[in-house]
């Protein structure tokens, strides 16, 4: 027998079976299959551009906002009502800054406006009906779950609204409260009542029913017509007069001489700004 007939139907050492052998342009399971690349489709100048990936920088904030909010639930449950309403201001910090990060960097995108609109429903539509719920509201039988879920509807329909018109929309202006802003109102009422005593037994009927209406009062507001400052209009990038700074650095100071109540104030004042703004608008019109 030759050298050739012996090397038939058996391998070399050292080399591998036919059936053992790698597949030539075999590739290993990749996270492509388990999860799609996100892409977007974008008009310019009349053409049609797509974009794969998402921006980072922007969308860290945004999910800063949406942990802070959820964070606030679980204090809440866990009946820390010091904590459950400062993480819904943290998150306040978080959802001013994506908006903001986005337009200065230009990595505004479709898919963050969308997930920032998601976490601001978790962040000031579901978590301070859930944080008052649990800390007043749920002593109040019918009364309280119903405002509470009032606030969550009327946070939802706001948002709604917002994303529908966000292009047609007067940027200096919101039509309605802002859910951040109203949010702040109910967050801030929990902290100062906490901050004063009124937990548990210790908190008074009338005061949770107050509290109640004060919830309903500022759902109705996110989906008023009244109109609300938005503030987009300030330019960070810009110089400002010095006493700008002196300023800004007076407020913090005030703000750190009792925060739960300068900022109740302060966002109540600002509640109260639109329908003062639509009071002031029908008064000129009635003169003309």
């Amino acid at each position: 027998m030759d050298k050739t007939e012996a090397d038939n139907g058996e391998p070399k050492a050292g080399e591998l079976p036919e059936t053992e052998a790698p597949t030539q342009g075999a590739r290993a399971p990749t996270l492509d299959l388990l999860v799609d690349e996100h892409e977007e489709e974008e008009s310019i100048d009349g053409h049609t551009v797509r974009h794969r990936g998402i921006y980072i920088l922007p969308n860290l904030f945004t999910t800063g906002a949406l942990f802070a909010g959820f964070y606030a639930i679980i204090a809440a449950m866990r009946g820390d009502y010091e904590s459950a309403p400062m993480a819904i201001f943290v998150a306040l910090v978080f959802d001013g800054l994506d908006g903001r990060v986005a337009r200065l960097t230009n990595t505004s995108s479709k898919f963050g406006a969308e997930y920032d609109s998601l976490s601001d429903m978790v962040s000031f539509g579901v978590a301070p009906a859930l944080v008052v719920f649990s800390w007043a509201l749920g002593d109040l039988g019918k009364f309280g779950w119903s405002v509470a879920f009032i606030y969550v509807a009327c946070a939802a329909l706001r948002l709604a609204r917002f994303n529908t018109q966000i292009d047609t929309a007067d940027k200096q202006y919101f039509t309605g409260l802002a859910s951040p802003a109203a949010a702040s109102v109910i967050a801030g009422a929990v902290w100062v009542c906490q901050d004063a005593g009124w937990v548990g037994d210790a908190l008074p009927y009338e005061l949770a029913v107050i509290v109640g209406l004060l919830t309903a009062l500022v759902g109705f507001l996110m989906i008023a017509n009244f109109p609300y400052h938005s503030f987009k209009g300030v330019d960070f990038r810009s110089r400002v007069p010095f006493v700008v700074m002196i300023a800004i650095v007076l407020v913090f100071g005030l703000v750190t001489v009792d925060p739960p109540r300068i900022l109740l104030m302060a966002f109540l004042a600002y509640a109260a700004s639109g329908p003062m703004i639509q009071f002031l608008k029908w008064r000129k019109q009635r003169r003309l």
